[in-house]
């Protein structure tokens, strides 16, 4: 059977790119970092694992990136739906915890020189558009008078 990740390999770094959402190098920095994790969770054993550790990363970014649920990435994947939300959040917080991948704190942010500017919208008077109340009972009123005429006889 062939993974995913074998079916992409080939593409071009710019193809490979738009479907992932990361370069080609990112991607095989991630898997190194993930491998190197997995080793160290099943240094004792354990069942080997239906999924790739690219095919792995592939289905988190695909999540990611996507907003697709963990039923349809399941399915494609061959994998059952909470194997699949294990796989991402495993593979999520992994990435994370990692140095690489780590997110400055909100102290380191305060420290920066940088400045931000902030641009607020403001949507909140935006008028709803909705039916009148008597044009509602109008349309409704015919309906069911048209609905509870006695037919004609005779």
């Amino acid at each position: 059977m062939v993974t995913r990740y074998e079916q992409i390999i080939t593409l071009k770094d710019a193809v490979f790119r738009r479907l992932t959402g990361v370069m080609r190098s990112t991607f095989v920095h991630m898997v190194k970092i993930l491998d190197q994790e997995y080793a160290k969770k099943r240094s004792k054993g354990g069942r080997p694992p239906k999924l790739t550790m690219p095919d792995k990363l592939l289905m988190t970014l695909e999540y990611l990136r996507e907003y697709r649920t963990y039923l349809h990435i399941a399915k494609g994947y061959g994998v059952s739906e909470s194997s699949a939300f294990y796989t991402i959040r495993w593979v999520e917080n992994t990435l994370v915890k990692h140095p690489d991948f780590a997110l400055p704190g909100k102290k380191a942010l305060h420290k920066s020189d940088m400045q931000f500017e902030v641009i607020l919208v403001d949507a909140s008077e935006s008028p709803i558009e909705r039916p009148k109340k008597k044009a509602k009972a109008l349309l409704f009123g015919q309906e069911e008078k048209a609905h509870h005429q006695e037919p004609a006889c005779c």
